[in-house]
């Protein structure tokens, strides 16, 4: 059984029931993401969680429609500088999470782009923001990514997560939102990832 993830139920309308796919909806953010993943993970048992929603893109990295696979995603666990925060004893923060690479790497063999992740709770608007996060390596940006893969990651289930563009990270008033755009991307890859679980 297959578990796809989404913040809220109209990024996947497009999606017709199947069999051995069931779908979540875990309202939007990192809390709400990782809480209702951890839940069902605890319940059933699942080959594989897909995340699947829109996100943002950072300059040249994706274009609004586009439907990429995040290989891996971040969240700003950190000092707003980027240094990591200081832990006793020389522990460190989980602040990275990866999705399944042979997945990924199917993915792009049938073109599809593999980009870096940044979870945030709280959307870009700046400039300021969108360079900073961008100098760390950040190529697309949601409020679930890091936090699906992460509550995957703990129960020991496969992963990956896929995204439609929807905007571009920055200013507000210059992002050009378009949710439409945005699932239009996410169809055809999270299509694509489906069919490649199909042949496995």
């Amino acid at each position: 059984m297959i578990l796809i993830v989404c913040a809220v139920a109209k990024e996947l309308a497009f999606l017709a029931p199947q069999p051995h796919v069931e779908v979540l909806v875990t309202g939007v953010g990192p809390v709400d993401a990782a809480a209702n993943v951890s839940r069902a993970l605890a319940q059933s048992s699942y080959e594989l969680v897909i995340n699947a929603g829109i996100a943002g893109a950072f300059d040249g990295d994706a274009a609004i429609g586009d439907g990429v696979v995040v290989s891996e995603d971040a969240y700003a666990l950190d000092l707003e500088t980027g240094d990591p925060i200081q832990l006793p004893d020389g522990l460190r923060a989980h602040d990275r999470a990866t999705s399944d690479l042979t997945l990924v790497d199917a993915l792009t063999e049938l073109g599809y782009r593999a980009r870096r992740g940044v979870t945030v709770s709280r959307v870009t608007a700046t400039e300021a923001t969108a360079a900073r996060l961008a100098e760390r390596g950040a190529q697309t940006e949601s409020m679930e990514g890091f936090a699906v893969l992460r509550a995957a990651e703990i129960a020991g289930v496969k992963a990956i997560q896929v995204r439609g563009i929807s905007n571009r990270v920055g200013e507000r008033s210059r992002s050009r939102w378009d949710f439409a755009a945005g699932v239009a991307g996410l169809e055809p890859v999270l299509g694509a990832l489906l069919s490649l679980t199909a042949a496995r």
